[in-house]
C-alpha cells in the first residue's frame, strides 16, 4: 500500500511501475491519495490505520520536504513511521527532484519551485501529471543518482532536513523490484 501526498505525479509514476510485467505478476500495489492533500504526518497516520490489515504486506509513504517552507511536523512523521514500521520515501525538496534524476545527475540545493520548473523543462509537460512511459525506462539510472546523493550527504554529515537535494524513491523502487 502506497500513500502519496501528491495527487498527480506520484500516483502517475507508481501506476507506471505497476504496469511493469515483473511487478504486475508479483505485487498487488495500491495507491492511496489523501483526499485533502494530506501532509506527511497525516499520511503516516493513515498508513498506520492500514498496517494491521492482513492483506497488506507493506506500507510506504511518499512525501516531500518542501523548500523554502518545510511541511509541518516532518520529524514527528518520520519518528512515528519508524516506530510503526512504515516505510518512507522522502524527496527533498519534492518529488520533481526524483523526476529530474531520470534525466540528469543533479546535486545542487534547490527550492520546490525551481525543482518543478526544471522538471517540466526536461519533459516538456505543462501540468502536474506525468507520462510514466518517459520515466519508467530511466528509473534505474535515477536510482543510481539518488543513491549517490544519499552517500554524499552521509559522507558530508548532512542530516535531514538539510539533505537537499535527496530522494528516497530509490529505496521504494529497490524494495518493489527486489534489488
Amino acid at each position: 500500500m502506497v500513500f502519496c501526498e501528491g495527487k498527480n505525479s506520484e500516483p502517475d509514476y507508481v501506476n507506471g511501475l505497476k504496469k511493469l510485467p515483473h511487478i504486475a505478476e508479483n505485487t498487488a500495489l495500491t495507491v492511496r491519495i489523501h483526499p485533502e492533500q494530506g501532509v506527511p504526518l497525516t499520511l503516516v497516520r493513515n498508513a498506520i490505520d492500514y498496517k494491521n490489515d492482513p492483506e497488506i504486506d507493506e506500507c510506504w509513504c511518499l512525501f516531500d520536504v518542501e523548500w523554502p517552507k518545510n511541511h509541518p511536523n516532518l520529524t514527528q512523521a518520520i519518528n512515528l513511521a519508524r516506530s510503526k514500521e512504515i516505510n518512507l520515501a522522502i524527496s527533498n525538496p519534492c518529488f520533481e527532484l526524483w523526476l529530474i534524476l531520470h534525466h540528469q545527475n543533479y546535486g545542487a540545493f534547490m527550492d520546490t519551485d525551481s525543482a518543478e520548473r526544471r522538471s517540466r523543462s526536461l519533459d516538456g509537460r505543462s501540468g502536474k501529471s506525468i507520462d510514466p512511459a518517459i520515466y519508467i525506462p530511466l528509473r534505474k539510472k535515477a536510482a543510481q543518482y539518488a543513491k549517490l546523493l544519499n552517500a554524499r550527504h552521509d559522507q558530508n554529515g548532512t542530516s535531514f532536513p538539510h539533505d537537499n537535494p535527496s530522494s528516497g524513491m530509490y529505496k521504494f523502487l529497490w524494495d518493489l523490484e527486489g534489488e
